[in-house]
C-alpha cells in the first residue's frame, strides 16, 4: 500500500469515527462562499485540524471545516474552505481532501471558486459553468509515483467537466431564472494578481476566467473517476485596457452577494443529481 493510500485511510477512519456517512457528492466552497455549508441538514462539523493529514486553511473567508450531512436530500461532504498552492502546500496536500471524498464514497464533485473575468461579456457577479481549463500553474498533482488503486497513470482529460452535469445545471438555472455562462478557466499559482499583459495573453489563449485554484482538484477528481461540475463566481473584471487595482474586500463581498444564486443552483442540481450521473 502506498504512503498516500495509508494517509487517505487514516483520514477516512477519523472522519467516520465522528459521523458514519457515505456521501454521494463532495462540494468545495470557494472564497466568500462558505454559507452553503450552513444549509446542510443534520450536519456534523469537523475542524480540518482534527483530521489526519488535512492542511489548515490560512486564507480570509475560508473557515476550515468539513461539514457532513444532507443537502437537497443527498448525503454530502462539504469543504467550508479549501487549500491553495500559494499557501506553501504541496499539490498532494492541496488535493488530499478530494482523495478522501472519493474514498468516503463520492461519485461527483461540485467545485466552486472566485475568478476574474477577461471576457467583456462576462461581468462581475456572473456565474460561469466551467467546460474546460488551461493549467498554467507549472505543477500537476499527479507527478510522482502512481498508485493504480487510486487511478490510472495517464488519466483522460477529454471531458474534465461533466457535460451531463453542465447541461443539468443550465436547465436548473433556466428554470430558476438564474443567468449563467459557459467558460474556460485558466489557473495560475498566485498569490499576486495578474498584469494587464498577462490578462491579454490569457484571453488570447482562449480563457474566459482566471483562478488560483480548482484545476488541481479537478485533475485529481478525474484521476479518481469522479464526475465534476465547476462553478465560478466572477468577483472582478480583468479587462487589460481598463484595469484597476484589486480590492480583496470587494472581491469577497461580490462573492458573498452572488452566493444566494449559487446556493439555489447548487441545491437544484443536487435535487436532480441522478439525471447528471
Amino acid at each position: 500500500m502506498s504512503e498516500l493510500r495509508k494517509k487517505i485511510e487514516q483520514a477516512v477512519e477519523a472522519i467516520r469515527s465522528r459521523r458514519d456517512i457515505r456521501p454521494r457528492v463532495g462540494i468545495i466552497c470557494g472564497t466568500g462562499m462558505g454559507a452553503l455549508a450552513e444549509k446542510v441538514e443534520s450536519r456534523t462539523i469537523i475542524r480540518y485540524d482534527d483530521i489526519p493529514h488535512f492542511p489548515i486553511s490560512t486564507v480570509e473567508s475560508h473557515h476550515g471545516n468539513l461539514v457532513l450531512g444532507t443537502l437537497s436530500g443527498r448525503p454530502v461532504f462539504v469543504m467550508q474552505g479549501r487549500f491553495h498552492y500559494y499557501e506553501g502546500y504541496s499539490m498532494e496536500q492541496v488535493t488530499f481532501p478530494v482523495r478522501v471524498m472519493k474514498a468516503m464514497g463520492c461519485e461527483a464533485m461540485i467545485v466552486m471558486n472566485a475568478t476574474g473575468s477577461m471576457n467583456p461579456f462576462i461581468r462581475k457577479g456572473s456565474l460561469v459553468l466551467l467546460h474546460d481549463h488551461i493549467n498554467m500553474m507549472g505543477q500537476n498533482p499527479l507527478v510522482g509515483p502512481n498508485d493504480e488503486s487510486l487511478g490510472p497513470r495517464f488519466p483522460d482529460m477529454s471531458e474534465p467537466y461533466s457535460r451531463r452535469l453542465i447541461a443539468l445545471a443550465e436547465d436548473v438555472a433556466l428554470k430558476m431564472g438564474i443567468p449563467t455562462f459557459r467558460g474556460v478557466c485558466i489557473a495560475v499559482t498566485g498569490p499576486n494578481l495578474e498584469t494587464a499583459a498577462e490578462y491579454r495573453a490569457f484571453r488570447l489563449l482562449g480563457a474566459d476566467v482566471v483562478s488560483m485554484s480548482t484545476i488541481p482538484e479537478v485533475i485529481v477528481a478525474n484521476h479518481a473517476g469522479m464526475k465534476v461540475l465547476g462553478i465560478s463566481t466572477v468577483t472582478d473584471e480583468c479587462y487589460p485596457d481598463s484595469l484597476k487595482p484589486a480590492d480583496i474586500g470587494e472581491i469577497i463581498a461580490t462573492a458573498q452577494a452572488a452566493e444566494p444564486k449559487l446556493d439555489v443552483l447548487t441545491r437544484g442540481v443536487l435535487a436532480r443529481l441522478d439525471e447528471g450521473l
